[in-house]
């Protein structure tokens, strides 16, 4: 069997926008998966091409609702049934990472969870995008190639030729990711601390540098009710920057984000297109991360490194 034929791609429902770009970039067709859905809201799957001996690679972001994790799972072990000779996870945002520790009592630690799930199923590896906190790939007993959307992002800032720029993280906690894309500008990093009174309710918010007459980015893994990141932008505007913007790889814009982005002091905000993205808002642009899986699939088939697609 020849290296062309020998792999096989196929999507789940929601992220077949992206499988089918992914496809295209890889020339080679998306394979035929039927998702059968019975009237009380289960489903089953079943592949309608033969996969014995093939290496497969399943395409699934794994964004609430809970059915597209569940469509993964049950893809994975129709795979493994079906005798495929590997089976590889492409998750581009790996969802229910938020829980990756036990910060408080009595807590579940839901990324372990789903790491557990996606490993008891049967996969043989995990090709993922930014994850919520690196650690979490410690918790798979498989290889996992972790991605950056840094390789799409960064060359979209560096487009802009912005001067004057500072990178933000808009809380403590991405400073690290922040600092990366400061480093490889060579330009200043401006901390925001904020202090939270629950989930997605933040209580106050404080600038650590000097955005006075600078053009900011703002740098951030995700954004999910847009909180954080716009009342992140007014404060900076109010200190005097000159232009705010945002990068995020995952655009989850739940509830309230999009209106909340669009009345904000943002110029624009940018995502790669690792989650569909449906209630349009003038002020966000997708980038796509298609190549960019797809070049890593190729790697992974030829046994190549992966690491010089990292930027940074």
């Amino acid at each position: 069997m020849s290296q062309e034929n020998s792999y096989m791609v196929f999507s789940g429902t929601n992220t077949r926008y992206l499988a089918e770009k992914i496809c295209q970039s890889l020339k080679c067709p998306l394979g035929q998966l039927v998702i059968t859905k019975f009237s009380d809201g289960e489903f089953a799957v079943s592949y309608e091409e033969s996969i014995r001996g093939r290496d497969i690679f399943l395409v699934q972001s794994t964004f609430p609702n809970s059915d597209n994790l569940m469509e993964l799972l049950l893809m994975i072990d129709a795979a493994k049934r079906a005798s495929a000779r590997t089976i590889n996870a492409v998750i581009p945002y790996f969802g229910w990472a938020r829980q990756d520790r036990k910060d408080k009592p009595r807590v579940s630690i839901g990324a372990k969870l789903v790491a557990d799930l996606l490993s008891v199923a049967g996969i043989d590896r995990l090709i993922t995008m930014d994850l919520h906190a690196d650690q979490i790939q410690g918790f798979f007993d498989v290889p996992v190639d972790h991605l950056y959307a840094s390789g799409v992002l960064l060359p979209y800032l560096q487009g802009l030729k912005l001067k004057d720029m500072v990178i933000a993280s808009p809380d403590v906690g991405g400073s690290k990711r922040a600092n990366t894309y400061a480093k490889y500008f060579g330009c200043p990093l401006v901390l925001c601390n904020k202090t939270r009174a629950r989930a997605n309710v933040i209580e106050s918010m404080q600038i650590i540098g000097d955005v006075k007459d600078k053009n900011v980015i703002i740098i951030d893994d995700m954004v999910d009710t847009a909180g954080t990141i716009t009342k992140a932008a007014d404060i900076m505007k109010e200190a005097g920057a000159k232009t705010v913007r945002a990068c995020a790889s995952h655009c989850v814009m739940s509830g309230p984000a999009s209106e909340r982005v669009q009345n904000s002091s943002l110029e624009e905000i940018v995502f790669t297109d690792s989650i569909p993205y449906s209630n349009r808002c003038a002020k966000v642009k997708q980038i796509s991360v298609a190549e960019m899986f797809a070049e890593t699939i190729k790697r992974v088939i030829n046994n190549e490194s992966i690491s010089s697609q990292y930027l940074v």
